[in-house]
């Protein structure tokens, strides 16, 4: 391949899920590809933290749709078992904690789910429940077919006859809180069935209805896990990419994506430390609004991005224990009692809550080389708000189940208050102090629900809080799951796999609808030969949607070099020929039997009506 002088040349900047399925498929299309990546490791969150034979995921942890990473693989020409990604499947999927002492068991068994759903809503809560499989199902098959396997580059992209006639059907205008609750009735199993909205970085209550299609995948495909931790999945991806020439260059950041004169193409980037690189196409992969706002001129659009919003962010511990804690399963949910009240302090208020949901994971349960025999590995995922500016960092707090606590650089002590329901994240912020608040928060619940204080058994600690994922990352605000994905913010609203140059009507109306549609309807067009995959692009966040989003990018790129595209397109579903396959509507002709029947008896009563 190097010797070819006419190769196109690729630069994909960031080595995450969506640039290393980027490289790879665009190597494999025939580019010369280089990707960059600013840390001294492949992954991005996907990666791994270690401490004296205990692993940590220090991101995802939790491997959903995997059709989506079947399907990937097998357009590398491989599959994940024969690049060693042994994924097993965690039965049950959770065990939900509840306040009262009650435990709830999520799971792919229908047997186990009907129990346990009929334990809380009776006999017909059961016929509900596979109502509710059925709506997210819908949702699920439509996600796949008319969005995440679709491009959303203009807003005659959201007119397409063939998703148009079918948007409703998604209940796009409906929160997952709302649709559940049509199936559900006790708030126990409402909560139950809508806390999974977390993956998206969003509030039950506001998160579109579409997303229950997340439910239907744990439920019906189950919750899988990668032995060896989920970067395996990533450096698997990283060594076909290698067998297909891509080149990495670890610890390697960028200043600037360079463009031509006029600012309509893409040529390169420069390094930090002064290098020039040149390319025919350069895929970002790094976050999209810091890419925006740090990468490219700064433009009135770069600007809204910033403005835009966005996902929870996250404090998290990464626990060392030196026993095993068989009380608890591969996957704890823990939930707030103020289930509401807990989302709407994160996501309304931007707050780190009193009392908190939170999230257990136990990777030493699935797989045991996770660490050292007879002790165990903890993550535990605490959403919090995502950083707030210096201007927008108030002085309220409450603590009131744990104390007082230091905020800032003032020294002033905080003490609680009833009307406050948590604490503001900021730059300006203690965050070791704030890291102990919801320590001892999170100790104390698991205690108390559970029964067993795993406090003692706690050998080292590591925590990530939102500055970290900031500083690591580049994180916008320290968010997380990027973008958030409210229906102003996906599809053609969404950033798009095209980078754009700013557009005359930029920000002049404001951050609201108006100016989404404005942004939208008048931009500058597109910066040529320059990509955004990831999180905050489209179609969004989780790592098999990013991996849908590389597999797009990759296709739009051939399609725009005029280049075929080396792997399957449409439908893979094996056309069946055969007797035994053909389709028969049992509906129809029950119909039409049952017609004829009416018919003969209605001729038969008028014909001994006559006689009589």
């Amino acid at each position: 391949m190097s010797g070819n002088t006419n190769q196109r040349t690729a630069i994909v900047i960031g080595a995450g899920a969506g640039g290393v399925s980027t490289a790879a498929r665009l190597a494999k299309a025939g580019f010369k590809v280089t990707v960059l990546e600013k840390n001294d490791f492949t992954g991005g969150r996907c990666s791994l933290l270690h401490h004296e034979g205990w692993r940590f995921d220090q991101g995802p942890s939790l491997l959903l749709l995997p059709r989506l990473f079947h399907k990937t693989f097998a357009d590398l020409d491989t599959t994940l078992e024969a690049e060693g990604v042994h994924i097993v499947k965690c039965e049950p999927n959770y065990n939900m904690w509840f306040g009262d002492g009650e435990k709830f068991q999520l799971s792919t068994d229908l047997a186990l789910m009907k129990e346990q759903v009929e334990r809380w809503e009776g006999k017909d809560g059961y016929s509900r429940y596979l109502s509710f499989l059925k709506e997210a199902h819908s949702h699920y098959e439509l996600s796949v077919e008319h969005v995440l396997s679709r491009n959303f580059t203009s807003i005659t992209s959201m007119l397409r006859p063939s998703f148009l006639g079918r948007v409703f059907e998604l209940h796009p205008f409906e929160s997952i809180y709302s649709r559940a609750s049509k199936y559900f009735w006790t708030e126990r199993l409402r909560r139950v069935f809508t806390f999974a909205s977390m993956y998206m970085g969003m509030s039950p209550f506001d998160a579109p209805g579409t997303y229950s299609l997340l439910q239907y995948t744990e439920l019906t495909e189950g919750i899988w896990y990668p032995v060896g931790g989920f970067h395996k999945v990533i450096d698997a991806l990283v060594k076909i990419g290698k067998r297909f020439g891509v080149t990495y260059r670890l610890s390697t950041p960028i200043s600037k994506i360079t463009l031509s004169p006029d600012g309509r193409r893409a040529t390169g980037v420069v390094l930090a430390n002064g290098e020039t690189l040149s390319a025919d196409v350069v895929v970002n992969n790094t976050d999209l609004v810091y890419a925006y706002n740090n990468f490219l001129p700064p433009t009135p659009y770069a600007e809204s991005l910033a403005n835009r919003e966005t996902s929870c962010s996250s404090i998290s511990f990464y626990w060392a224990l030196d026993r095993k804690i068989p009380e608890l399963n591969a996957h704890n949910i823990f939930l707030a009692d103020e289930y509401k009240e807990s989302f709407d302090s994160i996501f309304k208020k931007n707050l780190i809550p009193n009392e908190p949901s939170f999230y257990v994971n136990i990777p030493s349960r699935p797989d045991p080389t996770a660490a050292p025999e007879g002790k165990e590995s903890v993550v535990v995922l605490v959403p919090v708000g995502h950083l707030l500016g210096e201007n927008e960092n108030p002085t309220n707090v409450s603590t009131a189940t744990t104390g007082e606590i230091q905020q800032g650089n003032s020294g002033e002590k905080l003490t609680s208050s009833k009307s406050a329901q948590g604490v503001k994240p900021s730059e300006t912020q203690d965050w070791p102090k704030m890291i102990e608040l919801a320590r001892k928060t999170i100790l104390a619940t698991i205690a108390k629900r559970t029964g067993v204080d795993i406090t003692p058994f706690i050998v080292h600690e590591i925590a990530n809080d939102p500055m970290t994922w900031r500083e690591s990352f580049n994180l916008d605000r320290g968010a997380i799951l990027g973008l958030s994905h409210s229906f102003f913010n996906v599809l053609s609203f969404r950033p798009s796999t095209r980078a754009r140059r700013g557009g005359w009507l930029d920000g002049r109306l404001g951050g609201g609808i108006l100016g989404r549609v404005g942004e939208l309807l008048f931009s500058g067009g597109s910066i040529e030969r320059l990509y955004m995959v990831g999180a905050s692009a489209h179609p969004g966040t989780g790592v098999p949607i990013v991996l849908a989003g590389g597999r797009l990018v990759a296709e739009q790129i051939c399609q725009d070099f005029g280049m075929n595209i080396p792997w399957p397109t449409g439908s893979q579903e094996k056309q069946r020929t055969g007797a035994l396959d053909q389709v028969q509507n049992s509906f129809a002709i029950e119909w039409v039997v049952y017609m004829l029947l009416a018919f003969l008896v209605l001729a038969l009563g008028m014909f001994l009506g006559k006689q009589t």
